[in-house]
Parts: C-alpha cells; structure tokens; sequence
C-alpha cells in the first residue's frame, strides 16, 4: 500500500524497513505519532509451548514501536486460544485446556523480555491477558454487548472466512466467534490502556478493521490498524518453515547454533530484506551487504546470523554458534556446540540393530521422508563420517566416531547433525 511520505519517525522507520503492507487511515496515524505517545498492541495465541520465526516479525514491530518512543502492549490469548484462530486454516484447531494454555504463556513469556523493555514507565511494554476479561462474559451479555454491532453480511465478505468456506471447509460456530473476540480485546485495551493501534499480519486484516471499527462507532475514539506483508523466502517457501518443522525460538526446542544455521543458510536475495525486518543493523551496513556478490555474501549472512542470534539468545551464544560452525565446515572439527539428535539404536530384544543410511538422515531431520532421503543419497547430497553413502548402506553402532560418540550427517554444504546412538 503507497502513502504519502510520513512525518513521525515510526512510520517512516517502518515503511524504510518493509513492514507495512496496509494501514486504515494513515494520515491520522501520522500525525497521532507526531504529537505525542501512541500505545499499540499485538495479539499472540499461546497454542505451543513456544513462539516461532513467523511471529518474529510481530515482535519486531513492537520494537520499532518502543524505540520510536511508543509504549508497546503484548496481548497473550488465554482467552482467544481457547477458540481458536480460524485465519488461513482448513480445520479447527485442536482445544487446549485452561491450564495447557497458561503452561504455555509461561513458557513464551520470556522470549518477549529480550526484544523489549517492561516496566511502569510511559514507553515500557506492559503483557496483559485477554482471559482476564473475555472469560468473564456471560454469553447473553456478550451477544447484547458487542453483537449488534457486527452483521453476517460483512463477517462472511473477510478474506478469512470467505476463503475457508470458498475451500468447503468447514467453520464451526466457534471459530465464526474469533473475529468478535479480538474486536473487544481491542476495545478492551483502548479502554484501559489507552490504546489506539492494534498491528499483525496481513491475514488479521479483517480482524483487524472490525476492532477499529468497533471503538469508533461505539466509544467515538481514534482506531487504528497497520498490517505486515505475509513473508515468505525469495525461493517462496514460506518463512520459518523447513524439513524440520517450524523455527522454534525456544533454545529448549531449538538450540542456539541451530538458530544461527537458519539465518546462517539465508538466500542470498533474502539477505538484505531480512537484516531490516529482523535486526537493527543500520541501513548503510545492509546497503553495503546488499551490494556484494559471489562469495562475498556468505560474510552478510554470517553478520544477520550474529545478529539475529544475539538478539534472541545472546552475544554469547552467538559466537559460540558462529565459531562451531566454523570449525566444523572450514576445519572439520566438530563440537558438542552443534545440533546433536539422540537415537533409540538397541532393538526390543536389547541387540543393537544396523540402520540404513536413509534411515539415519530421517532421524537426523535432514529429510521430512524416507523417500526424500533416498534422493538425498542418491543425488551425492549426504555425507555419513565424512563419506557419501549409497541407498541401503547399513550401519552399526560400532562405526560412530569416538571423539564426539556419533555419526556425522551433512547434508550439502550448509548442515552438520550429530546422531548419537543410545
């Protein structure tokens, strides 16, 4: 979405930086931000025990927020969670239980202290809980309340529901719910808070403007929403994704080199677009990393790695990422600092058991399926201890390497695991 050259150093820093795709009426928001303290909000639903890379964004859009001089909410869905986001689904969520959900804000809760700064002063971020209040209205109340301002007519039009339904997929009553829920946490904060900009991904966009709506026409208050671009990869994959699975930000779910290794193995036309979305490198430097070529690029993608690792797991940990994966793909050393998987290798009976190198690079999570891990092997891309296997190779447990107790899997260039055997 084009607008006119914004004046307040939040929206200039976040068009500059690529998050904006669509904004309900900016020049207000403009100036809103010129005059003084805005307070926004993003919404997270606690439906895993960690957040991932794709809400990254999200919460790095809080912190622009923050460091533009705006005081930041983040919005956990204790409440929200127990319905279900029906956006961009072909089926209902599976129900979490009270206490599954508030298992699993504890867990994330941390991971939102490293990227922002709490506390009671005018621009410190503040958490707060939709349950707090949504599990407080009784069904009748809530119908007479909020849904006489919402029609059918126009729920059913949101890209969120019509797609679903286009796909003939079914929505429950439940889900249909969702869209009114964030309305009010909307309504709710600018109520309490003060707060006059709720912001997401372009999926949210009709949740988002039903919430503005919703505060103008019932308590005649300026509402805001602002939308990011759905991100993918340059290649189309969709971003956090890989064989593994989601990229998870929790070190006990995903360690700190393995976090480095993702941003490490960034596309080359990627590099650029996400030291602005993802770090605070400065806009000279990334000019400068955008201009290499060849080889040279490998050095920017190393500095967004360090980056990106620090701000999530510390300096620390950063470079203890970075020096492991120098040893072991520039010396071939290897360390207990790389990603290491563990293998049930005795069989029902207590024998130990030989696994055939397809076997391995499945267990290794270098490969989603046996038959891609036959491709893997078959096209030279796997290397087991340091040679390439052939389809159907066996393996003892005897022929781990002893100065680390496992066998070496390297998939091409960019990916070391260690499968030890237990």
């Amino acid at each position: 979405m084009s607008d006119p050259a914004f004046k307040s150093s939040f929206l200039q820093t976040m068009q500059a930086r690529g998050y904006i795709h669509q904004i309900t009426h900016p020049v207000e928001l403009d100036a809103a931000a010129t005059s003084g303290v805005i307070t926004a909000y993003i919404g997270f639903d606690a439906t895993a025990s960690s957040l991932h890379v794709g809400h990254l964004i999200q919460i790095m859009m809080l912190r622009r927020l923050q460091q533009s001089g705006h005081k930041p909410i983040v919005l956990m869905g204790g409440g929200t969670t127990k319905v279900g986001d029906p956006t961009d689904k072909d089926g209902q969520r599976p129900l979490l239980t009270h206490d599954q959900i508030q298992g699993n804000i504890a867990t994330i809760r941390d991971t939102f202290a490293k990227f922002l700064t709490f506390g009671d002063g005018p621009t410190d971020a503040v958490m707060v809980d939709n349950d707090e209040w949504l599990s407080k209205f009784g069904y009748v109340q809530f119908l007479r309340d909020f849904g006489v301002h919402f029609t059918i007519n126009r729920m059913l039009a949101f890209d969120s529901v019509k797609a679903r339904l286009d796909r003939e997929q079914p929505m429950t009553f439940l889900e249909f719910n969702y869209m009114l829920m964030q309305s009010v946490d909307f309504l709710e904060l600018e109520r309490t808070h003060g707060c006059l900009l709720q912001m997401g991904g372009s999926d949210q966009w009709g949740n988002i403007v039903n919430g503005v709506e919703l505060i103008r026409r019932v308590d005649q208050k300026p509402a805001f929403g602002l939308t990011t671009p759905l991100l993918s990869t340059a290649s189309g994959q969709k971003m956090g994704k890989t064989v593994g699975g989601a990229v998870w930000l929790n070190a006990d779910l995903r360690s700190p080199y393995d976090y480095w290794q993702f941003w490490r193995n960034t596309e080359d036309a990627d590099v650029g677009r996400f030291m602005r979305l993802f770090t605070d490198i400065s806009d000279e430097e990334i000019a400068e990393a955008e201009a290499l070529e060849g080889a040279a690029i490998n050095a920017a993608k190393i500095k967004l790695a360090n980056e990106a690792t620090r701000m999530l797991h510390g300096a620390e940990e950063a470079d203890r990422a970075e020096a492991a994966a120098k040893a072991a793909f520039e010396e071939g050393k290897l360390s207990g600092d790389l990603p290491t998987v563990e293998l049930l290798w005795a069989g029902p009976d207590g024998s130990f058991t030989r696994r055939t190198a397809e076997v391995l690079v499945k267990e290794a999570g270098l490969a989603s399926s046996l038959r891609e891990a036959r491709d893997l092997i078959s096209g030279g891309g796997i290397q087991i201890n340091d040679q390439h296997p052939a389809v159907g190779d066996y393996f003892e447990k005897t022929q781990i390497l002893p100065d680390v107790a496992a066998f070496k899997i390297q998939k091409g260039k960019k990916k070391i695991v260690l499968l030890k055997p237990i």
